[in-house]
């Protein structure tokens, strides 16, 4: 009988413990949540370069997410207009924007360092100075009041100094020019004598062809053959002297990335870093074929600015940048933290960068 009963009881046992393992493993496992954002760019929808970093990012975001985070991408113009979009992701109308910081310089004044300065970082520094040198954390303090989170989006490396209708021989023939060049380079090239006017890159051709503007300055080769500026301007010099590094952003609205989980966040983090390096090897790879093709097809005349006319553009620059440090103690943060990068760089880059080029044949 005690056999008999010690038996009956380990079979209930069992019984009891399968029933309870069955359960735990048909237990539905609770869906994950998902995130549906809107991210507003200021360049036209697919624009090559500019306009398909935010779809890269956007891809590889929903891939590495595997689709919890799906992010749609507006063109300028589709849901708000290339200006607004700073506007737009403060107020939540998007959660997230792709831009160029110097666009808000009339609200945020400090904001345009975050672009290019010139005759300032190049694109290897400016990455370096972020990631590495503290200006990340100058940038996001600098937008925190409006509720934003800055990345860097991307960079084109030095540009080009712009298309011109005639030539430039001397500063004098700055004078009275009407040139699109926004940023610190725009209010530089106001000060020696010439008008800068704010044109977003839609707008860009049409305002030379009428003559509404003289000259322009876009970003390089790729981008300036796709635009087909050079059937409307003659003459296209160099160098980049307003825009050395000019790094492009990702901005995100504060509660938006706060409301998402810790791994979500890493990988916008993640996203954000490749896009930021892929548009940098993209156009390395694709200007010089493009520049071949502006000469070669199409007779585009490629000059070099004086060296007096750099020389005193380099002037200028200095006094700026001065004047817009002094506007406030955050502002000369940046600036005395950026120009304290940049001896270091120069310093270094005078035995490696440029010692090789020298020893390369340039």
């Amino acid at each position: 009988m005690r056999i008999t009963c010690t038996a009956l009881l380990c079979l209930a046992l069992i019984g009891c413990g399968g029933e309870s393992t069955s359960t735990d493993i048909n237990a539905e496992a609770k869906p994950a949540q998902t995130f549906s954002w809107k991210l507003v760019t200021t360049w036209p929808k697919n624009f090559p370069g500019l306009g398909l970093a935010p779809e890269y990012f956007a891809e590889n975001v929903e891939r590495m997410s595997n689709g919890r985070l799906k992010i749609k991408v507006f063109g300028a113009g589709q849901l708000v207009p290339a200006f607004e979009v700073f506007d737009a992701v403060s107020q939540g109308t998007a959660e997230m924007g792709h831009g160029a910081a110097y666009y808000w310089q009339g609200k945020v004044p400090a904001s345009a360092f975050f672009t290019s300065v010139p005759f300032g970082l190049n694109a290897q520094e400016m990455n370096a100075w972020l990631h590495y040198g503290g200006g990340l954390e100058l940038w996001r303090e600098l937008y925190a009041p409006f509720n934003l989170v800055p990345y860097a989006g991307g960079n084109t490396g030095v540009q080009m100094a712009g298309w011109f209708n005639r030539e430039i021989n001397s500063m004098a023939d700055i004078k009275g020019l009407k040139m699109r060049i926004p940023g610190l380079g725009g209010e530089v090239f106001t000060r020696a004598g010439g008008m800068s006017v704010q044109r977003s890159g839609g707008e860009i051709y049409t305002s030379m062809q009428t003559g509404e503007i003289d000259a322009a300055e876009w970003v390089g080769p790729y981008n300036d053959l796709a635009f087909g500026f050079h059937q409307i301007a003659k003459y296209y010099y160099y160098p980049g002297w307003q825009e050395p590094g000019p790094t492009l952003e990702l901005i995100i609205n504060k509660q938006a990335l706060d409301s998402l989980p810790a791994d979500l966040q890493a990988i916008v983090e993640s996203a954000a870093r490749a896009a930021n390096q892929n548009m940098l090897d993209e156009y390395t790879a694709r200007n010089n074929a493009a520049l071949i093709e502006l000469v070669e097809t199409h007779g585009v005349q490629v000059k070099k600015l004086p060296d007096d006319v750099l020389a005193e553009l380099q002037r200028i620059s200095a006094i700026v940048v001065d004047e817009m440090a002094a506007e406030n103690p955050l502002a000369q943060r940046i600036t005395d933290s950026m120009r304290a990068f940049a001896q270091q760089s120069k310093a270094y880059h005078g035995i490696s960068e440029e010692a090789y080029y020298e020893a390369r044949g340039k």
